[in-house]
C-alpha cells in the first residue's frame, strides 16, 4: 500500500472541464499539490472508464499520488488500481476486503455514528464523511451533517476521516479544525479556471488556517 496523504482528495467530474481533459487537469492539480485522486465518473461506460482508469494509473505512477477508483471493484481490479471507495448501496465492505485483501486502501463513504463505527470494524481503511455542507455535485446527496458530528466521529473512531461535500476555500479551515484527516472535494477543483493554482491555495489554507 502506497503511503497516504488525505490532506487534498480530489474526486474527479469530466462534466465541469468542459472539454479539457481529465488526464492534463488531474496532473496539474497533482503539481498544485492534491495527495489523493479518486476517479469516479458515473457517465463513462466499462471500456471507456476502463481507458481513463488506465492512463490515470500510469500518469500519477511516478508522483506516488494513489489511485482510488470510485465503487467499480472490478475495474480497480483489472487495472490493478491503489484503492476502492465504496458507498453504503455498493458491495458490502467485508466482501470488498475478502475479495481483494487488506493491502489496498479501501473507502467508505458514511454519514452516521453507526455507519462510521461499522466501517471501522468491517476494516475500511479510512471513512468518506458527509455531505459536511450542501452541494450539488451528487444528485442523491443527503441533507448535510454539519461539522459537530464531525467531530464527534473523529472521537469515536481510530482510522482517517476525510470530509466531503460543499467544501471550498471558504469552509476548509473549519474543516481542518474540526479534527478531519483531509477534504474532498470535486466542483472547487475540476471547475476552476486554473486548477493548479486552486490546489496550491486549498493546500497553503490546510497547513496555514492562520
Amino acid at each position: 500500500m502506497l503511503k497516504t496523504d488525505y490532506t487534498l482528495y480530489l474526486v474527479t467530474d469530466r462534466s465541469f472541464l468542459r472539454g479539457r481533459s481529465l488526464l492534463d487537469e488531474v496532473l496539474k492539480a497533482v503539481r498544485g499539490g492534491v495527495t489523493m485522486v479518486q476517479l469516479r465518473e458515473k457517465e463513462a461506460g466499462g471500456r471507456e472508464f476502463y481507458q481513463l482508469a488506465l492512463g490515470l494509473k500510469e500518469a500519477l505512477r511516478e508522483s506516488g499520488v494513489p489511485l482510488i477508483i470510485n465503487d467499480r471493484l472490478d475495474m480497480a481490479m483489472a487495472v490493478d488500481a491503489d484503492g476502492l471507495h465504496i458507498g453504503q448501496e455498493d458491495l458490502p465492505l467485508p466482501e470488498v476486503v475478502r475479495l481483494w485483501g487488506k493491502d489496498k486502501i479501501i473507502g467508505l463513504s458514511v454519514s452516521s455514528l453507526g455507519e462510521a463505527c461499522q466501517g471501522q470494524k468491517d476494516g475500511a481503511s479510512y471513512l468518506g464523511w458527509g455531505p459536511v455542507y450542501a452541494t450539488a455535485t451528487k444528485a442523491d446527496a443527503l441533507h448535510p451533517t454539519g461539522l459537530a458530528l464531525l467531530r464527534e466521529v473523529k472521537n469515536r473512531v481510530s482510522i482517517p476521516v476525510v470530509a466531503i461535500g460543499g467544501i471550498d476555500l471558504s469552509n476548509l479551515a473549519a474543516v481542518r479544525d474540526s479534527g478531519a484527516d483531509g477534504a474532498a472535494v470535486v466542483s472547487c477543483l475540476m471547475d476552476a479556471p486554473d486548477i493548479e493554482k486552486a490546489a496550491r491555495k486549498m493546500v497553503e489554507l490546510w497547513k496555514n488556517p492562520w
